[in-house]
């Protein structure tokens, strides 16, 4: 999702660099103090922060959105405002939703001669990867248009712990970080290393052949794996615990 942060002493913005399109407003321009700046309006001026969001914006004369292909539009989940406790977060430290609900698919995809219809439908739930799709400001709300396979899996409580992955996702339980060191010092949180080792909560049924038969993953709930360590996305759980879903391809080995 292209949402970025800048932070400089002054800039200048002119109004001709904003190019308009047919059906397409130019971006708002998001302040993280003073509002909504739109284009044409801004001056060389200093601030603190300044959030872009290049989402782009369908106008309300198109009342919908059909994707093609193996396509889905996902309405974003709301960014949260607060912690559990009830402060406030600035927009800083508010977290990417990588979540939303399914709003319309598209007609699904062919493999070799096997047309395979989408494995989400409207109204399901769903967590995607992070870098995923394309922003669009839809309706004045947030939504996302991507291919199903970037769709990690179904979410149907408010805890991650219980996604149910898509196609060859394996979900995992991150195994803890050592928290000394070989001679019995205690490791910093800076210093303690990324584990990559973890055990597997659930897998996805399976990618297609080219007939359009599942072919069962290598792994099951219950292994400890060893994976790639800079693959997937990870996750928290409500309580604190760590988890990461990535593609069967990025687990390397079984341990035991």
């Amino acid at each position: 999702m292209a949402t970025s942060q800048l932070t400089a002493s002054s800039v200048t913005m002119p109004a001709r660099n904003f190019l308009s399109f047919d059906g397409v407003r130019p971006l708002a321009v998001k302040f993280a103090s003073s509002g909504t700046v739109r284009p044409g309006t801004l001056s060389q001026r200093s601030f603190k922060s300044l959030v872009v969001k290049a989402a782009t914006v369908v106008t309300p004369k198109y009342t919908s959105i059909k994707p093609l292909g193996d396509r889905v539009l996902v309405k974003i989940k709301t960014v949260e405002e607060k912690t559990d406790g009830g402060i406030l977060l600035p927009s800083t430290a508010q977290s990417k939703p990588q979540g939303g609900e399914v709003v319309a698919v598209g007609e699904g995809k062919a493999i070799g001669q096997t047309k395979v219809d989408p494995s989400v439908k409207p109204g399901t739930q769903v967590v995607y990867s992070k870098y995923a799709g394309t922003e669009l400001d839809f309706n004045g709300e947030n939504h996302l248009i991507l291919k199903e396979d970037d769709i990690v899996g179904i979410l149907e409580t408010d805890d991650i712990k219980d996604l149910k992955p898509l196609t060859d996702t394996v979900f995992i339980k991150v195994a803890e970080a050592e928290e000394k060191t070989a001679g019995g010092l205690l490791l910093t949180e800076a210093a303690k290393e990324k584990p990559s080792i973890g055990t597997v909560i659930a897998v996805g049924p399976g990618p297609l052949d080219e007939e359009g038969n599942k072919k069962p993953l290598s792994v099951a709930p219950g292994n400890t794996v060893l994976y790639s360590k800079y693959a997937g996305n990870d996750f928290k759980g409500k309580d604190g615990t760590s988890y990461i879903a990535l593609r069967a391809s990025d687990v390397m080995a079984v341990l035991s």
